[in-house]
């Protein structure tokens, strides 16, 4: 009797117990991709785009073409309670968060866990709105927050006010403009075309979405609260359409 021990029946010569069939294979199928004849997979579902019902009466003359810029509701003193009349005036405007931090309160029933979320909306060409939000979930304060920017944006006087450049060409702010919000207080100095935003990294963005290029800044306070230091640059562009 020969002392190889014989296989047994229904089992691979490798010891892998598969009858033959080769190493079992683990997960979605073989590396190479899908085989023809397996199912296609389904179509990534594109969000669809809301359509904007107007509810006030600004809204429908908005929807209607009877105002047609966001300066004549300005001058006709008109309260915006909806984000689509922006919307559909500036369609341009873009969004950027600011800043998102956590608020955390201590309650009866425990400990309270929110989220404040700072948008800011610009199109870069004389529009600047900044909104502020709070919720449970981070992407719903976001959502607030932007609601928010777009119902807070004014419209930006631009101009040439360096008497270094003196030239016809909207680059910077007509003049110097200060502005104050809570202990943070910001003025916006005229300069001339090239110098650029000398500026903080989030206030030289937020005088990006507004369309200045070229202007000095200062700060004086707690600047690295951006619920603040956002008020304080807003305050400060509102004033050069208000007195201008």
């Amino acid at each position: 009797m020969s002392q190889t021990a014989q296989s047994k029946p229904g089992q691979s010569k490798g010891g892998q117990g598969q009858r033959g069939r080769g190493p079992p294979v683990y997960g979605r199928g073989p590396p190479g991709g899908a085989k023809d004849g397996d199912r296609p997979r389904r179509p990534r579902r594109e969000p669809e785009e809301e359509v904007w019902v107007p509810k006030t009466i600004l809204g429908q003359k908005v929807s209607s073409g009877e105002i047609t810029s966001l300066e004549e509701i300005i001058e006709l003193g008109l309260r915006i309670q909806e984000s689509g009349i922006i919307k559909k005036l500036l369609p341009d405007l873009k969004s950027e968060v600011v800043d998102v931090g956590i608020i955390q309160k201590m309650t009866s029933n425990g400990q309270s866990t929110r989220f404040k979320a700072i948008v800011a909306a610009g199109n870069e060409n004389g529009y600047l709105g900044i909104g502020q939000g709070k919720s449970k979930q981070m992407r719903i304060a976001i959502e607030k927050a932007t609601s928010q920017a777009f119902l807070n944006v004014q419209p930006i006087k631009m101009g040439c006010g360096s008497w270094e450049c003196r030239c016809d060409q909207k680059h910077s702010v007509p003049f110097k403009v200060k502005g104050k919000g809570g202990s943070v207080t910001i003025e916006i100095i005229p300069a001339p075309r090239g110098l650029g935003l000398v500026a903080g990294g989030k206030i030289k963005r937020l005088l990006e979405l507004a369309g200045l290029k070229d202007a000095w800044t200062t700060a004086k306070g707690s600047t690295p609260t951006m619920n603040s230091t956002s008020k304080a640059i807003l305050d400060c562009l509102r004033q050069t359409f208000s007195q201008g």
